[in-house]
């Protein structure tokens, strides 16, 4: 155990035991209420030497090595003195048999003498071969006691036979046990566990522990996650977290029978330097587990967004011009992670190469390649490959040749063979190698280049130049985004990680993999005339993030310095970085911009120019999307790309005319009446002349079928008396979205009030539009999914559920309002970010409308409140593009004045925008939002 500086301030075992001394000679220390007095002590000095933890932790800098160890002491001292009392007043045994004897062994995290603030108490009580009464009193007496001082205890009691016993077959125990550490009681029998133990458990079996405890390793990332470089990870459990450096010690431990890391080095499994960067990895995460204990008051092994900015500030992170202070924190959280990856390499090479065994260890978080390798040995390229891996033929390859560590990668990727750990420890040791003169070197960037454009796996081949440190290294722009995370709840993963992701989902739609999901895609990708510009722009998309600025405009420099350096053409290198710089531009139209008006179509054809670009620009969007995270890509987004797609193609090909127009209008009403064949000359005719030109632009033949078997019935119900309300659904599988169409006689606020009433079914709006038919009757139909925006709303309860509450809301019976209050819960932890909040005007985007783009912290009933704050103004709808960005809604409305004309009046326009500035500083409650928060710019 390590010594705790001035350890009497943390707890003097003096005092507490001559408090229980003095109890044992004046009272019957079995009595209830003398159990209370020592249970009232021992908690006043546990709460006291817990406070002078915390104290030097937070205040006298006290590292997270000695906070983790001082806690542990604490615990300690207790713990003996308490033993030491219960079996000399207590449960005395005055002339023992040899059965009554009793260690108490600390084991686990606790018995490797590191305890965060709220960690778990494991004990192991060791007995000589049986339970005896004497010691199940004394064992049980200890358990309520610390039960009572609100320690969680994992304990067993067992003999020394059994622990030998069940460690053979329990990994999970031969772990513990390898931890154990002696406490009080009968310390011979300690002595007899770690003799036996070493003997007939470890002793030739350290290859089969470190293959048991990978596997382990491997099934945690699973249920954990698989990537480090998640934006919340646990940092105990997680990949790269503190459990992987536990593992790595553990193996260590066992296989080359040392106690300290440091050993290590005159093993020369680990070189000097790598133990420093395993005892810098291991206080950094230990020091954020404190105060992430600390800060939330409990076991708390999440990095959540609500702390993530707190903790950064404990641990004196500080905002800088173009990098939030949460930001540098968590990258070097990352940073962190992927030095214990590093290290867990090198000790697995070590072990393998001293036992010359075919291994299962391979790099994590890589997908089993179908392998061409087998297991008959090969030389290629100056490597190895043997048993479906590759290593160096010669372990100075590096030193003389740095551009082969490139080709190591390439000769991976070409030959579907995992790389040996031994060539990965390597390739780390060699990282400097890769200088100013490999990064101009043609042959290194041709090799590269091949790597990236491969059609065998890029993504895998990538995140392995990645986890090696190599990809940041060669292109030191993508180094600047290792690990840089943005401190939002819509990026999943930082940028580097999405990046290789993004490279991945276009290797898979050029495979044909993705065909259902991406049609289009699927059918146009093999049409661009460059691969090589398409992978060149993915990989550089995001590149200049974190910079400060605007990244697109960023990044498209850097496209034009690096490209020419790749070997690509000026052509090449022009289309690259004109892909860079716009390569949000088709989302934002698609997502925000009405494609039916005329003049969206016009504005992004004058941005594209042409139709390669088109082609080039739809699937680099698609790949960012789709690796943006789990549930950020549905079928709906994919419509609205297809539909810009297919009206700029329109554009480009000369099909933009009014003419063209009305020949669509024609044709959409000779359509309609081919599938409206069965119905009566009258009532077709009626329908054909109930949409203006709008409508019958707006849609396909199957939705104006719908539409109109909905007026029909709506005119039935009015023949027979009934109420003019009619509500159609229809659930879109494909797109994962469910339209829920009302037709109603029209008035102001209709629209408001119909959003209200899904908000209060608790759905979210993806799309509306609103109609008005020539005879004065309104026809809304809202695109709506569940909460999360992955699926339609399918359950015929729920859809049934939502037709009340519209007909409910329309006739007065909810009020919206008190109906959202009520179902407003406690305040989220979303509420950590910074949300900026704006209202921008355009009256240049569409010929007909005003373009009103809102943007605000989302929150259930804010597209009820913005469009009946339209109303109030005088202001009809026509169609609304509705998107949300994880915390961030950002919506856009095309409206009108009560005359059809648009809004132009400056008087007016600034109405409009402090109306809505006004909307979006309300919280989820009803209150006003925070000032500060309100004025922020987005």
């Amino acid at each position: 155990m390590h010594k705790v500086k001035n350890h009497r301030e943390v707890l003097d075992r003096r005092e507490l035991g001559g408090f229980l001394n003095d109890l044992a000679e004046s009272s019957d220390v079995r009595s209830p209420a003398v159990r209370g007095e020592i249970l009232a002590k021992t908690k006043e000095l546990l709460a006291a030497g817990r406070a002078e933890v915390r104290r030097r932790f937070e205040e006298a800098g006290a590292s997270g090595h000695e906070t983790a160890r001082a806690q542990c002491y604490l615990v300690d001292q207790i713990l003996r003195t308490l033993y030491d009392f219960t079996i000399t007043h207590v449960y005395p045994s005055h002339s023992p048999t040899s059965g009554e004897r009793l260690g108490v062994v600390a084991v686990g995290g606790y018995g490797r003498g590191e305890m965060a603030p709220f960690s778990d108490v494991d004990l192991l009580f060791l007995l000589p071969y049986k339970q005896t009464p004497w010691g199940e009193q004394v064992v049980e007496y200890l358990l309520y006691h610390l039960w009572d001082l609100g320690l969680k205890v994992g304990h067993a009691t067992r003999s020394v036979d059994e622990c030998v016993r069940l460690s053979k077959a329990d990994v999970t125990i031969r772990t513990a046990i390898l931890e154990a550490r002696y406490l009080c009681g009968d310390e011979t029998l300690f002595g007899d566990l770690r003799a036996r133990y070493l003997k007939d458990v470890v002793t030739g079996t350290g290859p089969d522990f470190t293959d048991l405890k990978l596997l382990e390793r491997d099934e945690r990332h699973k249920k954990f996650g698989e990537s480090r470089y998640l934006v919340e990870p646990n940092i105990k459990e997680g990949k790269g977290g503190l459990r992987d450096l536990h593992t790595l010690f553990w193996i260590a431990k066992y296989f080359y029978q040392v106690d300290k890391v440091s050993e290590l080095v005159k093993l020369e499994v680990l070189t000097a330097r790598e133990l420093r960067r395993f005892t810098k990895a291991e206080e950094f995460l230990w020091r954020v587990r404190c105060h992430l204990h600390y800060l939330t008051g409990r076991p708390e092994e999440r990095l959540t967004f609500d702390v993530q900015s707190e903790i950064g500030k404990r641990l004196n992170y500080t905002d800088r011009t173009n990098n939030q202070a949460v930001e540098r924190f968590m990258k070097h959280y990352y940073l962190i992670a992927k030095e214990v990856g590093d290290l867990t390499r090198i000790i697995c090479a070590s072990i393998e190469e001293e036992h010359k065994r075919p291994a299962r260890f391979r790099l994590l978080g890589l997908p089993k390649l179908p392998k061409l390798g087998g297991l008959r040995r090969q030389e290629v390229d100056g490597f190895v490959i043997e048993g479906g891996r590759i290593d160096l033929k010669d372990t100075d390859m590096f030193e003389s040749d740095p551009v082969s560590i490139l080709r190591l990668f390439r000769n991976a990727q070409e030959r579907r063979v995992d790389i040996h750990p031994s060539a990965l420890t390597a390739v780390t040791r060699n990282l400097k190698r890769i200088d100013a003169g490999m990064r101009k070197d043609a042959d290194a960037n041709r090799i590269f280049l091949e790597i990236l454009t491969s059609q065998e796996d890029p993504e895998t081949s990538l995140r392995r130049l990645n986890e090696a440190g190599v990809f940041g290294r060669f292109v030191r722009d993508f180094g600047r985004v290792v690990a840089q995370m943005q401190h939002d709840m819509y990026h999943v993963y930082t940028v580097d990680e999405h990046t290789i992701r993004a490279v991945g989902m276009l290797a898979q739609i050029e495979a044909g993999l993705l065909e259902d999901e991406h049609p289009l895609s699927h059918e146009i990708i093999h049409k661009v005339i460059s691969r090589e510009v398409l992978y060149v722009a993915v990989m550089l998309h995001d590149i200049a993030k974190g910079r400060g600025g605007d990244h697109a405009e960023l990044g498209a420099k850097v496209a034009q310095k690096l490209c020419p350096r790749l070997g690509m053409s000026a052509e090449d290198t022009e289309t690259v970085s004109w892909l860079v710089l716009h390569h949000l531009d088709m989302s934002r139209t698609a997502f925000k911009r009405d494609v039916q008006d005329p003049q969206t179509i016009i504005d992004f054809a004058e941005v594209v120019q042409d139709p390669e670009r088109l082609r080039l620009l739809l699937i680099l969007t698609v790949a960012d999307i789709r690796a943006v995270g789990p549930g950020r890509w549905n079928g709906w987004k994919g419509q609205l790309l297809r539909e810009l797609y297919y009206r700029t193609e329109e554009a480009l090909s000369g099909g933009m005319s009014g003419e063209g127009a009305k020949e669509r209008v024609e044709h959409a009403k000779y359509a309609l009446r081919d599938a409206l064949g069965d119905w009566p000359e009258a009532a077709l005719e009626k329908q054909l002349a109930r949409g203006y030109d709008s409508y019958w632009l707006a849609a396909d033949t199957p939705s104006h079928k719908r539409d109109a078997e909905l007026m029909r019935r709506a005119d039935q119900k009015a023949a027979d008396g009934g109420a003019g309300l009619t509500i159609d659904m229809y659930v879109d599988s494909f797109q994962a979205v469910t339209a829920v169409t009302v037709f109603a006689a029209d008035h102001a606020g209709l629209f408001s009030r119909i959003a209200g009433a899904i908000a209060v079914a608790g759905l979210n709006v993806v799309h509306a539009t609103i109609f008005t038919t020539t005879d004065g009757m309104a026809l809304d139909t809202f695109w709506v999914q569940e909460p999360k925006g992955l699926a339609a709303v399918t359950d015929p309860a729920r859809l049934k559920k939502l037709e009340t509450t519209i007909e409910d809301t329309l006739a007065g019976r909810i009020n919206i309002q008190k109906s959202l209050a009520a179902k407003a819960g406690p305040p989220s932890r979303t509420r950590a970010f910074k949300v900026g909040q704006r209202v921008l005007i355009d009256n240049k985007a569409s010929s007909v409308y005003t373009v009103v783009e809102v943007s605000g912290r989302d929150r259930r009933g804010l597209l009820h409140d913005v469009t009946g704050a339209f109303a109030e103004m005088g202001l009809s709808v026509a169609s609304a593009r509705i998107a949300t960005y994880g915390t961030r809604a950002s919506d856009v409305f095309y409206v009108k004045d009560v005359f059809g004309l648009k809004v132009t009046h400056e008087g007016k326009l600034e109405n409009i925008r402090q109306r809505l500035t006004e909307v979006l500083n309300v919280a989820p409650s009803g209150k006003k939002s925070d000032a500060k928060e309100a004025a922020t710019a987005a």
